[in-house]
């Protein structure tokens, strides 16, 4: 049977001061459409596995937040990570989990927090997927035709075809320098890297033996551990040994076996302000406002952000700015410079504790 696992354990800080350690941009409505992030991820692969199928990996902290979006959501589809260990280690056990429930499970593992406008064809791409590795000792993600050049993405370059719409990967790359990223974009044999994955449990676990057994290894147990009483406890001691390393790294790069789908879903992984700005409507003076009241003057470019909806935001004369003002922080920064948050919500931290984070 078909398995989806959706990843909701990040902090999601590039949306800092919106987002939060406590609530998280996953949690968020950020499009305005009355449905957060992981409760749009949800809906969205319901039409192909059901819910009971569909398994949530994050931590203590942010449980109570699934339950409270996803009611019907049972408590034993979520998956708690006793500490966070990058996306290779949750994956293994989400793997391990669901092989228990079902050996011949094939599975499909995405973000919670990524936009997709297009979601016919997304779910179009997600069933050709499914077909391939069900057919395929293969291990698949989805390629995203590049729209620019872009230095926030990796990339994957596309090797020999094996289906109409499916080649083998030749490389992988991380995010590459601007001069880099347009040979990729210029030479049309560059996807983005979406972060999706779709392979059979089997195919996933017998690549991490082979190419990260320092996580392998770590997941082994006796047969029926799983979906017990003892595997609370039994992950408990198992995670925080696993090495801090992502799927990408621990796997992808390294297996023979990997190919990538091309498809053009509207995907954005909302990574920065910037990227909200780009798929959000946009006012006459080409400015976005998150749902606040804003009376603004020769101000355009620019993406507001209030938490409080009785304040008022008066702004005159700015120009391609970050405006997000929460109840005990407010950011002001250009969007040129919005890849220096990271550095601003470490420098709080350090100046003057972590609760601002």
């Amino acid at each position: 049977m078909r398995y989806c696992v959706i990843m909701c354990g990040g902090v999601g800080s590039r949306f800092w001061p919106a987002s939060r350690s406590y609530r998280p941009k996953q949690f968020l409505d950020f499009m305005g459409t009355g449905r957060t992030l992981l409760q749009m991820t949800y809906d969205r692969i319901l039409p192909l596995v059901p819910a009971e199928r569909i398994i949530f990996i994050t931590n203590a902290e942010y449980a109570p937040l699934i339950s409270q979006q996803l009611p019907d959501v049972k408590e034993e589809n979520i998956l708690l990570e006793p500490t966070r260990r990058n996306t290779a280690p949750c994956i293994a056990w989400a793997t391990h989990h669901i092989l228990a429930l079902d050996p011949e499970a094939s599975i499909a593992v995405m973000p919670s927090d990524h936009l997709i406008t297009r979601e016919r064809v997304f779910l179009e791409a997600i069933e050709r997927g499914f077909e391939f590795v069900e057919s395929n000792s293969a291990l698949l993600t989805l390629g995203i035709k590049p729209s620019r050049p872009e230095i926030n993405y990796g990339y994957i370059q596309s090797g020999a075809p094996a289906t109409a719409n499916i080649n083998r990967v030749k490389t992988f790359t991380e995010k590459p320098n601007l001069e880099l990223a347009k040979i990729f974009f210029n030479s049309g044999e560059f996807l983005w890297n979406s972060g999706v994955f779709i392979w059979s449990g089997k195919a996933l676990l017998q690549g991490l033996e082979e190419h990260c057994p320092e996580i392998a290894r770590r997941f082994e147990a006796e047969p029926g551990i799983y979906c017990t009483d003892k595997e609370a406890a039994f992950i408990n001691e198992a995670f925080p040994a696993c090495p801090c390393i992502s799927i990408d790294y621990a796997l992808m790069e390294k297996a023979t076996n990997v190919y990538v789908e091309e498809v053009d879903p509207g995907w954005s992984d909302l990574g920065t302000w910037g990227a909200l700005y780009e798929h959000s409507p946009k006012n006459r003076m080409g400015n976005v406002t998150q749902e606040c009241a804003i009376m603004s003057y020769d101000t355009s470019g620019c993406v507001f952000s209030e938490s409080n909806p009785k304040k008022i935001i008066v702004v005159d004369g700015l120009k391609d700015y970050i405006v997000a003002d929460t109840d005990d922080v407010l950011l002001i920064c250009p969007m040129s410079n919005e890849q220096k948050i990271k550095q601003y919500v470490n420098d709080v931290s350090q100046t003057l504790g972590e609760k601002y984070l």
